[in-house]
C-alpha cells in the first residue's frame, strides 16, 4: 500500500539528502538478482536511519534481519570510530552479497555479520547496544524485543520497521493473519511500556521509534 501519492513521493526523496552512490550500486543489484527485491530499505528510509545514528553516535548497534545489507550501511554512518555493527540474518545465501557491499564501503572492518536464528545469536552478543533495528520474521518482533531491551544503554533507541504492515493494522482483522495480529499486539506493547518512550513514525511502512529511559 502506498500512504502518500507518487508525486509527493518523488518530492519528498528529492528534497531528501542523494543516496549514496553505493547504495544505488546495491539497490540496482538486489532487483537484478535476489528474489522480492522490494525489501530494500531504500533511499528515503535509509537517509532517515544514517540521520538518526549519526545524531546517536552509537558504539554498538545490532541489526534483526539484513537482507543484502542496505540498511547495515546507512546505520553504519553514524558509528564511533572503533565502533561494530552486528547483523543477523537467517538466509545464508544473501551473505555473500552483503559482505560484498560492506567491504565497498568505508565500514566493512566494522560490519560483522550473524547468520541463523536470531534469538539464539542475540544471547550470545555479550554487549550494550546503542541502537537496535529490528526488521526481520514480524511474528517473533516481541520476543526479538524482549531479547533485547536488556541489552540496550540508557538513552539507547530501538527501531522497529514495517509496524504499518502495508495498512493491515486498520484494516479488519482475518482471522488467520497472525503477522498482522501479532504486530498489533506489538505496537501496543511498546506504547505501554514503562521503560521506552515510543513515537510511530509514517516513514515509508512504518518506523516506530523507542527511546530506552
Amino acid at each position: 500500500m502506498h500512504f502518500l501519492s507518487d508525486a509527493l513521493e518523488n518530492y519528498i526523496n528529492s528534497s531528501t539528502e542523494d543516496e549514496p552512490k553505493i547504495l544505488q550500486e546495491l539497490t540496482r543489484e538486489t532487483h537484478l538478482k535476489v528474489v522480492r527485491p522490494r525489501m530494500i530499505t531504500g533511499h528515503y528510509q535509509g537517509r532517515v536511519l544514517s540521520l538518526l545514528s549519526k545524531l546517536i553516535r552509537p558504539v554498538n548497534i545490532l541489526e534483526i534481519g539484513t537482507y543484502t545489507g542496505y540498511s547495515a550501511l546507512c546505520l553504519a554512518e553514524g558509528l564511533t570510530m572503533g565502533g561494530e555493527l552486528h547483523t543477523i540474518d537467517i538466509n545464508e545465501e544473501l551473505s555473500s552479497i552483503q559482505r560484498k557491499y560492506f567491504d565497498k564501503s568505508n565500514f566493512g572492518h566494522q560490519i560483522i555479520q550473524h547468520c541463523g536464528d536470531a534469538l539464539k545469536i542475540i544471547p550470545s552478543l555479550d554487549m550494550q547496544f546503542d541502537i537496535v533495528f529490528i526488521d526481520a520474521e514480524k511474528k517473533e518482533y516481541p520476543k526479538y524485543y524482549e531479547a533485547v531491551i536488556n541489552k540496550m544503554r540508557k538513552g539507547g533507541v530501538i527501531l522497529s520497521d514495517n509496524v504499518l504492515w502495508s495498512g493491515k493494522v486498520v484494516a479488519p482483522l482475518d482471522p488467520k493473519d497472525k503477522a498482522t495480529k501479532i504486530l498489533l499486539e506489538y505496537n501496543k506493547m511498546l506504547k505501554e511500556d514503562p521503560r521506552i518512550e515510543t513515537v510511530l513514525l509514517p516513514v515509508r511502512d512504518g518506523l516506530t521509534v523507542s527511546l530506552v529511559r
